[in-house]
C-alpha cells in the first residue's frame, strides 16, 4: 500500500468528540479508524491520503483534516518550484 512520508498527515481525531457511530471506520479507504469499545480510534495515522471522507462523515465533530492530496500535491509543487500548505517554502521534503 502506498503510503506518505510518516508524521505529515493533516488528520486530527478527538475521541472525548466521538460517539462511537463508526462512519469513519466504514469510509476510510486505507483503514485509518477502528472501533475499540464505544468508541473509534486511530489504528494507523500515517495512511491518512487526507482525501476527507471522514471528516465528512463524522457528524460530531471528532475529525478534522484538510482535505486535498495532501504531501503528493506538496511533492509536485516543490518540482515545479511553487507551494503548497504543507510546504509554504515550496522547497518540500515530505
Amino acid at each position: 500500500m502506498l503510503r506518505y512520508i510518516e508524521n505529515v498527515v493533516t488528520l486530527e481525531y478527538n475521541p472525548d468528540r466521538c460517539q462511537g457511530c463508526g462512519r469513519c471506520v466504514q469510509v476510510c479507504p486505507h483503514g485509518v479508524f477502528r472501533l475499540s469499545g464505544p468508541k473509534a480510534e486511530l489504528a494507523d495515522k500515517n495512511a491518512c491520503i487526507e482525501c476527507g471522507a471522514c471528516r465528512r462523515n463524522c457528524h460530531y465533530g471528532a475529525i478534522r483534516v484538510r482535505a486535498g492530496v495532501g504531501c503528493a500535491q506538496a511533492v509536485l509543487n516543490s518540482k515545479r518550484k511553487t507551494t503548497s500548505s504543507c510546504c509554504p517554502s515550496g522547497d518540500c521534503s515530505c
